[in-house]
This record gives C-alpha cells, structure tokens and sequence, in this order.
C-alpha cells in the first residue's frame, strides 16, 4: 500500500498537462504487461512517469525500443535495483510517508551528483 501512495504521489508531480491523455485518443484495452518482477501490472504506468520525470528520459532509455518486456538494456535491470532501494528505505520510516522517490538523487538527470554544487 506504502508503494502505491508512491507511486501516485511522483505521478501527480511529474505528469504535466502536456502528458494528460486526450479524450477518445485511447489506445483500446491495455494487454498485461510481460516480465514484471517487481511492479504490478497497474503500477508499471504510473511508475514508469514518475521515472521519467525523476530522470528526464523517454522509455527507450530503458528498453528496447518495441519490447518493452526485454532485459537485454542493463539501464533495465540498475532502474529495478532503484525501484527496489526505494521501496526498501521508505519502508524502514515507522510513519508510512513517503521520505525518498527517484528524484530525491537523480533530480532531472540519469546519473544523480555525487558532490554538492560549489557554493556561490
């Protein structure tokens, strides 16, 4: 349940109007989503836009582009890791808030700053 509030906490933040889907532009019934060791079918969406907006790449930053259900891209495997770091620290807060999400290190970028910036 802590994942889920997660989950639609970052995908309030990080989906802007500009991502919103259009009405009657659906893509007809959504298949079950394959090679799911993680996530949920029903959180592979919002997590997948929080992860987006936490990193600041498109899908095929991660998979291969037309198999989404590949392993063969480690970005793959390291963006499970995350996932699972994630889940693993909030998990420890006795409060059930959510404390850490992907943007919490990678602020925008794919690789997150080791080092503070240098004071101005």
């Amino acid at each position: 349940m802590r994942f889920l509030a997660i989950v639609l906490f970052l995908t309030a933040m990080t989906v802007g109007a500009q991502d919103a889907p259009k009405q009657g532009g659906g893509r007809g019934p959504q298949q079950p989503h394959k090679n799911l060791k993680v996530l949920k079918d029903d959180q592979v969406r919002p997590v997948m836009g929080a992860m987006r907006g936490a990193l600041g790449q498109r899908c095929e930053f991660c998979h291969v582009e037309g198999d989404n259900a590949s392993d063969e891209n480690p970005k793959k495997l390291m963006a499970r890791r995350m996932i699972e770091l994630v889940n693993e620290v909030n998990a420890k807060f006795p409060d059930g808030k959510v404390h850490v999400s992907c943007y919490t290190c990678h602020r925008g970028k794919t690789t997150p700053d080791m080092v503070p910036p240098p004071a101005q």
